[in-house]
């Protein structure tokens, strides 16, 4: 589960260390480039709303099994885009169907012992972080050697294989629940109304993702000026670095499942924002950049770990559901921050970007402390 999360979340990533290789083919602005990691995302978060539920009402293996394939023939037509218009839909149409690992998490938390639940959702969520992270350093050594086009054709083989493997290997399971579509579907906003832990959670992942995906949808611009003028694959390589990050996944786990997801989700929005001071101060030189993306990798994935180990107390036969609207709100977050790092680039390059990631991690920051006097929104049921 946590292989198959990580390959099927990195074709949302394949595109951020190719944006100046595409933008210099198709003869596009940073900023027209720029819309083809928001589009992703945005279809991301669509394709969460309208298929992650399904978790919760029809069998779970067949549906992983069959959006992995619609994102294997989405790379496909990607690969063969005769303009930056049609890649900007194509991109769309593989973030809608790329959300298989939004499917797996809350299956793997229901096959989880309830005791160990923040620790098995650490490892599976590890797999899908560095999923993110390899896919940056796999597209930016393609790109720079075969061509962007090349990255989406194996794309495009490697979910053919996967959705193979995974018909064979991943258990049955068929959801109790008895219910429509539409009456599954409007039930989403009476989770949105009466759970205020989903709400909280939403606000600070939308916010902390939206500053993640400022950095990386804007790091290959700031490494081709000076005094870096690097090209795509040392972009790339920046994803080695993030794994530092993504491997600390599972011990976070284990620390909400011990103390209290409240306590991680905070220390995760304050070493987010610490990254992005970094970037500030220190993002022209290359050590500055290296500690930064530590950080920053490490801080995210703690917020998001322990906002879903909080999610995940709720009771199970809502998980797709609680989960589709996180997630949904998580990567129009993410789409967000993609737009606002393009938009601070082009007006007032790295510095923009940076002042831009902070604003955004200070609406975290008041999510978070929000009536804390009197809710304690994240915390788990103590024995």
């Amino acid at each position: 589960m946590a292989i198959a999360s990580g390959a099927t979340v990195a074709n949302l990533y394949y595109n951020q260390p190719l944006l100046a290789i595409m933008a210099q083919g198709f003869h596009a602005s940073a900023q027209t480039a720029g819309l083809i990691p928001m589009l992703t995302q945005i279809g991301y978060a669509v394709g969460i709303l309208l298929f992650v539920p399904l978790g919760d009402l029809v069998e779970r293996r067949r549906l992983i099994v069959t959006m992995v394939g619609a994102t294997a023939g989405a790379s496909a037509l990607a690969a063969v885009s005769p303009n930056i218009t049609w890649l900007i839909g194509t991109s769309f149409a593989i973030g809608m169907t790329a959300i298989a690992a939004q499917v797996i998490v809350p299956f793997a938390a229901h096959l989880a012992n309830p005791q160990d639940r923040g620790r098995v959702i650490g490892f599976v969520m590890s797999g899908l972080l560095i999923g993110i992270l390899l896919a940056r350093t796999v597209s930016g050594f393609i790109g720079a050697t075969l061509g962007w086009q090349a990255m989406y054709w194996l794309a495009s083989g490697s979910m053919v294989l996967l959705a193979i493997v995974l018909a064979k290997v991943l258990p049955e399971s068929h959801p109790p629940l008895r219910t429509t579509y539409p009456d599954l579907m409007g039930s989403l906003l009476k989770l949105v109304v009466e759970q205020p832990v989903l709400r909280q959670a939403s606000i600070i992942g939308a916010m902390s993702f939206g500053a993640f995906s400022a950095f990386w949808s804007t790091l290959v611009f700031l490494l081709e000026h000076s005094p870096y003028h690097y090209g795509s694959e040392v972009a790339g390589l920046f994803g080695l670095v993030g794994v530092v990050g993504a491997l600390a996944a599972p011990f976070v786990g284990k620390l909400a499942d011990r103390s209290s997801p409240k306590l991680t989700v905070g220390l995760g929005i304050l070493t987010t924002t610490l990254s992005f001071l970094v970037f500030w101060g220190l993002g022209h030189q290359i050590w500055g950049l290296v500690m930064g993306v530590i950080l920053l990798d490490l801080g995210v994935q703690s917020t998001q770990i322990s906002n879903q180990a909080g999610i995940y107390s709720l009771p199970a036969g809502i998980h797709s559901r609680l989960n589709a609207l996180y997630i949904m709100f998580y990567f129009v977050g993410g789409a967000f921050g993609s737009f606002l790092g393009a938009y601070g680039w082009h007006h007032w390059q790295w510095d923009g970007v940076c002042i831009l990631s902070l604003l955004m991690l200070g609406v975290a920051f008041i999510a978070f402390f929000r009536d804390r006097q009197n809710r304690q929104l994240l915390a788990l049921p103590t024995k």
